[in-house]
This record gives structure tokens, sequence and C-alpha cells, in this order.
């Protein structure tokens, strides 16, 4: 299956060098630019990628505007990878909150983006890089610790409560398979479930209400 790709950044040597590196690729296709918001909207509805590749700063609506846009309401829509430097942008977190699936530093290497790429093209959330918990553990504002679980969490049985702390915690299914002694398959089932009934649209979004419930604190190890 070929990932699709929409290229979103305001400089057009930018799009051209990521162009360069994703169309080596059998398994990636770049099927259109935008060099702002608007024009990513308008792209996005024509050519339908799996992922968009969207800076935060450009002219007109930006980036952050145009993912809360393409994401709102939790309907399906295609992954967005927001690119950025690293601490330039305060508006990153609101980004993360709109349905970003993850972040990916321009000067990356070309191993990076492509990791990226595929890693939000199957679904996951690129939750590994240090800017990514940088990124929360700077912005999220957690109420402070309580007894007890959290209202929004009482919805879950104990065991997807563990899968849930595990989850905000940045574990892969393999790493909580082997911490709760469970298969991958069930570890799979039981993240399908906490996801769905705290509507939740990934993993990222699992990690931000982790940190706002208090339930994970900024430098808890993984």
């Amino acid at each position: 299956m070929t990932i699709r790709v929409l290229l979103a950044d305001d400089q057009a040597m930018v799009r051209e060098g990521l162009r360069m590196i994703l169309d080596l690729q059998d398994d990636i296709e770049v099927v259109a630019e935008a060099g702002d918001g608007q024009m990513a909207l308008r792209a996005a509805a024509e050519h339908r990628p799996d992922v968009v590749l969207m800076d935060i700063r450009m002219p007109g609506m930006d980036g952050l505007q145009a993912t809360e846009r393409l994401l709102r309401g939790g309907r399906p829509g295609p992954r967005v990878l927001i690119l950025t430097t690293f601490g330039d942008d305060e508006h990153l977190y609101a980004a993360m909150l709109a349905g970003a699936s993850g972040f990916l530093l321009k000067d990356s290497p070309r191993s990076a983006l492509l990791h990226a790429v595929r890693t939000v093209a199957d679904g996951s959330a690129l939750l590994d890089s240090a800017l990514t918990r940088r990124l929360i553990e700077d912005w999220v504002r957690r109420p402070p610790p309580g007894t007890g679980v959290p209202e929004v969490l009482r919805a879950l049985t104990p065991r997807e409560l563990e899968v849930f702390t595990a989850l905000a915690r940045g574990r892969s299914n393999a790493e909580i398979a082997a911490d709760l002694v469970l298969s991958e398959t069930t570890v799979k089932s039981h993240v399908a479930h906490v996801l769905a009934k705290l509507d939740l649209r990934d993993r990222v979004q699992a990690v931000v209400l982790g940190y706002e419930c208090g339930l994970v604190r900024p430098g808890t190890p993984g």
C-alpha cells in the first residue's frame, strides 16, 4: 500500500527537499504541495492524503488552524505530522490537542523523516522523541494530584486503567504486554477499548490526558 503525502510549508526549498527524499521510496508518494493552511485544506480535500507534513508557521492560515479544521470533530481524516524547529513554537501543544499525531524537527535526518511518515500512516503516534516529551511536560497544566481515579477515567475497568497509565507514559504495546504479562494481541484490544471509551483520537491524546489528570508527572520514567 502506498502512503499518500501532502507537503504543507511556505518555503518552496523545504518542500522540494522533502519531496526528493519521499519520492525515492517505493511505498511513499507525494500527491500535492501547499504554501499555506488554506491551500493545504483544499489540497487535502482534493487529493485525500494519508499523511500531511504540516509546518506551523505559514502566512494567512497557519498550520495550527489548518490542523484544527482538518481534524475538527474527530472525523476521519489524514494523519498530521507537525514540522517544527526545536523549542521555536508555543502552539505545538494546541496542535497536539487538535489531533496532530506527532512532531518532526526540520533538521531531522532522512531516516527520521521516513520513520515518522510510516509510523503515523500506520495509525501510531510519534511519541519517542525528546521534543514530544518536552512539549508535553512544558505545556500541560495538571491539577494537583488527588486521591482516587479522576472522574473522566471512571469508565475504564481496572485493567484498562493499567493500560491507559502505561499509554500515558509512552509505553509501546510490546512494553505494556511485558509489564502486565499479557499477549500483544490482548494489549492491542485493550488499547482500542481505552481510546474508544475516552473518545481519544490516538496515543498522543492519551499522553496529554494522562498529564492533565495528574496520573503522570513530568519526569515520570516510562
